[in-house]
C-alpha cells in the first residue's frame, strides 16, 4: 500500500507541473479539440469555392485527410468502426480531389471509390452536411420539395411547431440550409471535381423517399401547419428570406464564425454567395478568416477544429489542480481565474427566450463564444472560480450570477439541457434526416443532470432535501437503464452517463446504499477490464446500449474509477485495479488518441487533447483525498484554499 501511495503523489507532481507549464499567457489552457476530417474537407471545398489559393493551408489539410484512410479506402468517423464511413469517404474524396493535391487516376483516390461503390454509391449518403455541400458544388440537383420551407422561420412561437423548437445547435445549420435549398444554389468553377459516376440510383440527391410515407399524425400536423404558411403572399415569402438572412448575421462572432462552429460559418459562407454576396464582402472575408483562426497543429498535421475547445478545458483544468491541492493563491490558478472571468457572458441570446426574468452569466465553449453559454462549461468555470476572490468580491459576484443562471436552465421535468430549457419538442424529432432526434432538440440529460448536481452538492451545498434538487434526483432515476447504467449524451458514453450520475446523486446527499446508487456501481464494476481499466466504443453512442471497446483509455478509466470511489467508503480490490491502471499508463497520455466526445450520434465524434491529463488527475487526487489524508501534498505549494 505505501508503494501505490508514493505513486499516486508522484502521478499528481507530475500531471500537475506539466500542465502548469502548458500554461498559456492569458491564463488559458489551449487543447486541440479534434474530430474526423469533415472540417477539413469543408474547409479545403470552401477556399476553393471561392478561389482563395492558402496552398500551405490547402495542402497540409490534404496531407490530413489523407493520413486518415484506411488500408480498404475508407475513412471512419471512430477507429472501432466496423468497414468505414460512407458520408465521411465521399466528403474525403471530394476534398481531395478539389485540393487537385489528388487526381482521379491516383492509386488511394481509385480505393476510396471502391468503397463508395461497393457500399451503395453516393445515393446512399445518409448524412445531411453531406448531402448539402454536395448539392451545392453541383454533384446533384435540388429536389423540388425541401422537408423545411424557409416560412418556417415566420411561424409564431404560439405554434404548435416553430423554428424555435429546434435546438440551438440545430438552427445555426438549418437556417443557411433552408436558405441554400431555397435558392437551389449551386456553384462550380472550373476545380470542381466530378463525383457523377459514384451514383448507383439517379433520384435527387436529397430526395428521402423511405420518410415520404410517414403516417404519423404530428407529423401529419407539421406538413399541414407548413402548408398554411406557405400558400401566403410572395411578400411573405420575403420576410422569410431576409428572416433567415438576419438570423445569421445577428450571430455572427467577433472572430467572423457564426455561432463559433466552422460547420455552421461554412453554410453560412454558401448561404450568403446565394443571397447575391460576393466573395469579397465583409461577412465572408471575415468568416474565411474565422475559419482559417481554428487551425491548430496537432500530431504533425493542420486540422480545422470546429470550435475551440478552450473555456472548456481551462475550467476543467483549474478545477482539477485545484483538487489536486493546488492552491487557489498560486499564479496557475489566479490567472486561468483572470482568463475566465473575462469570458462570462453579459448578453441575452436565444437561451433568453424560454427563461422568466432572464439575466446573462454563463459561459460557452469556446474562447470567442459570446452568444452560446452552456450548462456543462458554467458549472466547469464555476467550480474554478469558487475559491477565489479580491477585495471587491468580483469573483462572488460572478459566482452568483453564473449560479443564478443555472438554475434558471432546470427543465420542467427536473433534468437540465446543454445549451437552452424547453427545447424538447418531439416533433422535432420526427424529421426525415439521420440524426435529427438526436441534434434537433436539446432535452434534459443525464450527463449534465448529473454534473450539475455534482457541482451544486460540492460548491453551494444543496442536497436532494431542496425540491429542485429531489426533482433532478427523481429524473435520474427515472432514466437509469435496466441494467445500472445511464445513456452521457455528450460523451462516451454509458461510461461518461453513468460516472456523472452518481457522482452528482452522492454530492446531494443520496446515500450508495440505496438501490439506483447501488446498481450503477455494480454495473460499473462489472464491466472492468481484466487489465483493471475500462474502454467503451463510440458505437454505443447511436445503438443506444453499451458496446465495449476491448482495450481500455485513461480518460474512461478515470471516470469510471472516480464514480466508484464517490460511491463506496471504503476502498475494494475494483478501485485498487483501477488506480493501478491509470498509474501504469500514464506514460502514454499523449498516444490517447481514442474520441471520447459525443456531438452526432454516428456522424460526429472528438478526441479531446486536455482529457487525458484532466480526469486521470481529478481521480487520483479524490482517491488521494478520500483515502489517503495521511499523504502530504502532491505538490510543495502554499496550503489550498
Amino acid at each position: 500500500m505505501k508503494m501505490i501511495r508514493k505513486q499516486v503523489q508522484q502521478a499528481l507532481e507530475y500531471l500537475t507541473n506539466d500542465l502548469i507549464k502548458k500554461q498559456s499567457a492569458d491564463g488559458s489552457w489551449r487543447f486541440s479539440y479534434e474530430s474526423g476530417v469533415m472540417t477539413d474537407a469543408y474547409m479545403i471545398i470552401t477556399l476553393r469555392t471561392l478561389k482563395i489559393d492558402d496552398e500551405l493551408l490547402i495542402r497540409a489539410l490534404h496531407h490530413r485527410i489523407s493520413t486518415k484512410q484506411e488500408t480498404n479506402g475508407a475513412w471512419k468517423v471512430y477507429p472501432d468502426e466496423q468497414e468505414g464511413n460512407l458520408s465521411a469517404t465521399v466528403e474525403a474524396v471530394f476534398a481531395l480531389l478539389y485540393s487537385k493535391y489528388s487526381q482521379p487516376s491516383d492509386p488511394h483516390i481509385q480505393n476510396a471509390k471502391h468503397f463508395i461503390e461497393t457500399h451503395g454509391g453516393i445515393s446512399k449518403i445518409d448524412s445531411l452536411m453531406t448531402r448539402i455541400i454536395l448539392t451545392c458544388c453541383g454533384q446533384n440537383l435540388w429536389p423540388s420539395f425541401f422537408p423545411l420551407p424557409l416560412e418556417l422561420l415566420l411561424v409564431p412561437s404560439i405554434s404548435p411547431v416553430n423554428f424555435f423548437d429546434f435546438s440551438g445547435y440545430a438552427r445555426v445549420h438549418l437556417a443557411p440550409v433552408m436558405l441554400l435549398a431555397e435558392k437551389r444554389f449551386i456553384i462550380t468553377n472550373e476545380r470542381t471535381p466530378e463525383l457523377s459516376n459514384l451514383f448507383r440510383l439517379d433520384p435527387s440527391l436529397l430526395d428521402l423517399p423511405e420518410h415520404s410515407q410517414r403516417s404519423n399524425s404530428i407529423w401529419n400536423e407539421l406538413n399541414l401547419i407548413m402548408d398554411k404558411v406557405t400558400s401566403l403572399p410572395d411578400q411573405l415569402h420575403q420576410k422569410a428570406l431576409h428572416k433567415a438572412e438576419q438570423f445569421m448575421l445577428d450571430r455572427i462572432e467577433a472572430d467572423g464564425t457564426l455561432y463559433s462552429y466552422s460547420s455552421a460559418t461554412i453554410f453560412m459562407i454558401f448561404a450568403l454567395l446565394s443571397l447575391g454576396y460576393d466573395k469579397h464582402h465583409p461577412p465572408i472575408a471575415r468568416a474565411v478568416q474565422g475559419l482559417k483562426s481554428l487551425q491548430y497543429h496537432t500530431d504533425g498535421t493542420i486540422h480545422i477544429q470546429n470550435s475551440s475547445s478552450t473555456v472548456w478545458d481551462t475550467a476543467l483544468i483549474s478545477h482539477a489542480l485545484q483538487q489536486a491541492n493546488l492552491s487557489c493563491k498560486h499564479p496557475t490558478i489566479q490567472a486561468s481565474g483572470h482568463y475566465l472571468l473575462s469570458r462570462q457572458h453579459d448578453k441575452l441570446g436565444d437561451w433568453s427566450q424560454n427563461v422568466r426574468n432572464p439575466v446573462p452569466g454563463g459561459w460557452g465553449f469556446s474562447d470567442i463564444n459570446t452568444l452560446n453559454p452552456d450548462v456543462d462549461d458554467t458549472t466547469a468555470a464555476l467550480r474554478a472560480i469558487h475559491n477565489l476572490d479580491v477585495p471587491n468580491l468580483t469573483y462572488r459576484n460572478a459566482f452568483n450570477k453564473g449560479l443564478q443562471w443555472i438554475i434558471s436552465m432546470q427543465n420542467k421535468d427536473g433534468g437540465w439541457p446543454a445549451f437552452e430549457k424547453k427545447t424538447n419538442n418531439p416533433m422535432m424529432t420526427l424529421l426525415p434526416f439521420k440524426g435529427a432526434a438526436a441534434a434537433a432538440i436539446d432535452p434534459s440529460t443525464a450527463d449534465l443532470t448529473g454534473r450539475t448536481l455534482e457541482f451544486l452538492g460540492k460548491e453551494t451545498g444543496l442536497t436532494s432535501r431542496h425540491s429542485f434538487i429531489h426533482k433532478a434526483v427523481s429524473w435520474l432515476q427515472e432514466h437509469q437503464e435496466t441494467d445500472g447504467s445511464w445513456y452521457g449524451r455528450w460523451g462516451i458514453c454509458y461510461i461518461y452517463g453513468t460516472w456523472a450520475a452518481l457522482t452528482g446523486m452522492i454530492a446531494v446527499g443520496e446515500n450508495q446504499d440505496q438501490s439506483h446508487i447501488r446498481k450503477g456501481a455494480e454495473w460499473l464494476s462489472s464491466i472492468q477490464n481484466s487489465d483493471g481499466g475500462w474502454g467503451e466504443s463510440c458505437s454505443s453512442d447511436h445503438v443506444k446500449q453499451y458496446v465495449p471497446l476491448h482495450q481500455s483509455t485513461l480518460i474512461q478509466t478515470a471516470w469510471a474509477v472516480d464514480a466508484l470511489i464517490a460511491c463506496y467508503p471504503i476502498m475494494n480490490s475494483t478501485i485498487i485495479n483501477g488506480i493501478n491502471y491509470l498509474l501504469n499508463n500514464l506514460n502514454k497520455l499523449n498516444q490517447e488518441a481514442y474520441p471520447t466526445g459525443a456531438g452526432l450520434p454516428g456522424q460526429f465524434y472528438s478526441r479531446y487533447h486536455s482529457y487525458p491529463y484532466i480526469w486521470p488527475l481529478l481521480a487520483l487526487s479524490h482517491y488521494k483525498s478520500k483515502y489517503e489524508d495521511t499523504i502530504g501534498s502532491p505538490v510543495e505549494h502554499e496550503n489550498n484554499c
